[in-house]
């Protein structure tokens, strides 16, 4: 009994000791190495109140971030959109002091990483390079470190405008169970389709439909999948529109097209990012100058379907990135052009968005990554 008690008392003092810390990480297109790249802020999920921790220099236009299943690593698309070049960087975090520490960098395999995500089994990174028209899946260290590229996939495919001239894959996404990924491809109008098997050396390899062609002149850019994976839903920057896909065995059908903006005439309305609330009710799309909005749609939970509910405001000038936090009580919008990152509270009920008050100065802001660790002081 003695022991049981001793045990008790030790697990309490441990959980006081113990403390949830949230974690907002800010890419950004900084242009200059002298300027901050990437910025950590605490985010209080009671108020949404966000205080700044640490930034980080000496990195070049660290334009989008992912994190390692644990936490402990943060990876970068780096020197994006710089003429020329691109990079993979990965980044130490100290959970306790809430500062990265370099680790490493690799080549991207061809100029201008936009996106990368991360396997879950944490051994592998692929990314997304929009100029350069590819994808290449690296290597990843149980100490972080990026390996030399183990596959490069270059394409070479064109579309209707002069935009789309050539491919400009601009996201790499992982299927909920990880065994596919999807890369909307900008410049082509069409969306990709790979399988991934973590434990083979080249372990991206196209599927047995590799593609799915979406309406010319669309430009399919980001997209999201549905929790219970049934179904994907992308936005296609150049349209204006998201297409809700049914989805199954990495197959994708288009169901339904609707609009993410408000404009009766133009061609590019320059959509941006997308994501689905957490438990699946609502989703939210971006679209950026001259309209700065994000949409919010209903979602019908046994066909897919959409139906649009309202819009707001992004507090901003181009939303390029936005997230919802875990709980699902938070929308963050990163709004790149006026540099900076506004909070917003959700109606978990309704979907509906309004305003906080809350908002921080980050120059280009351009990705927005939350993350909870358990810090031990």
């Amino acid at each position: 009994m003695k022991k049981l008690r001793h045990l008790f008392w030790l697990f309490l003092m441990y959980s006081s000791l113990a403390q949830a810390q949230n974690y907002l990480f800010i890419g950004s297109y900084n242009w200059n190495k002298e300027k901050e790249g990437i910025y950590v802020y605490r985010f209080d999920t009671a108020t949404g109140g966000l205080q700044f921790v640490s930034s980080l220099r000496d990195v070049l236009n660290p334009g989008y971030l992912a994190l390692s299943p644990d936490g402990r690593y943060v990876y970068a698309c780096t020197e994006a959109r710089t003429p020329g070049d691109g990079g993979m960087s990965s980044f130490a975090f100290d959970s306790v002091r809430g500062a990265l520490t370099f680790i490493s960098r690799q080549p991207a395999g061809s100029e201008n990483p936009v996106y990368t995500a991360v396997h879950k089994s944490g051994k592998w990174l692929i990314n997304a390079c929009y100029t350069g028209g590819s994808a290449a899946v690296f290597p990843l260290s149980d100490k972080g470190v990026i390996g030399l590229a183990a596959q490069v996939f270059l394409f070479r495919d064109s579309s209707l405008t002069e935009r789309q001239r050539s491919s400009h894959v601009h996201s790499s996404v992982f299927s909920l169970d990880h065994h596919q990924v999807l890369l909307p491809d900008l410049g082509a109008d069409k969306i990709r389709c790979f399988t991934f098997t973590d434990s083979s050396s080249r372990p991206l390899q196209a599927a047995a439909a590799p593609f799915i062609r979406t309406v010319p002149g669309s430009g399919p850019r980001h997209i999201t999948i549905h929790p219970n994976q049934r179904f994907v839903y992308c936005i296609e920057e150049m349209s204006g529109n998201v297409v809700a896909y049914t989805y199954h065995n990495g197959q994708l059908q288009a169901q339904q097209t609707i609009r993410a903006h408000f404009r009766k005439e133009g061609s590019d309305f320059n959509s941006a990012d997308i994501h689905l609330s957490p438990d699946g009710r609502f989703l939210y799309a971006s679209t950026r100058d001259p309209e700065n909005i994000i949409v919010i749609f209903r979602v019908n939970s046994a066909s897919g379907r959409l139906t649009s509910i309202g819009r707001q405001p992004s507090g901003g000038s181009h939303p390029r990135n936005f997230v919802i936090d875990p709980s699902g009580k938070y929308l963050l919008a990163a709004n790149q052009l006026s540099g900076n990152v506004v909070v917003f509270r959700r109606n978990m009920r309704t979907g509906r968005l309004r305003k906080t008050g809350i908002s921080i100065q980050a120059p280009g802001a351009s990705c927005l990554q939350l993350r909870s660790y358990h810090v031990t002081r």
